[in-house]
């Protein structure tokens, strides 16, 4: 799959080089801004990702306990007993 995907991108960059009348290989500050494009797109990816989809903290309250005294929470680690 990465293959096809590599050639598909590559195809595209050979179509935006002829649209713009670049010689392929580009010259050099042509492809080292491209390089870089690539590094930071790399990079903005996991970023944009941790901005957008943050897993939101839910907290559930639990329901009153039957005898109406207050549910002591469980230490961390701690595991229920019964269960």
């Amino acid at each position: 799959m990465g293959y096809i995907i590599s050639l598909g991108v590559g195809f595209g960059v050979g179509l935006l080089y002829w649209l713009l009348k670049v010689q392929s290989p580009a010259p050099p500050l042509i492809a080292l801004a491209g390089l870089l494009g690539m590094v930071l797109g790399e990079h903005a990816i996991p970023v944009v990702k941790g901005q957008l989809f943050t897993p939101s903290a839910a907290v559930q309250s639990a329901p009153p306990a039957a005898d109406g005294a207050a549910q002591k929470p469980l230490a961390p680690g701690a595991a229920k007993e019964g269960g």
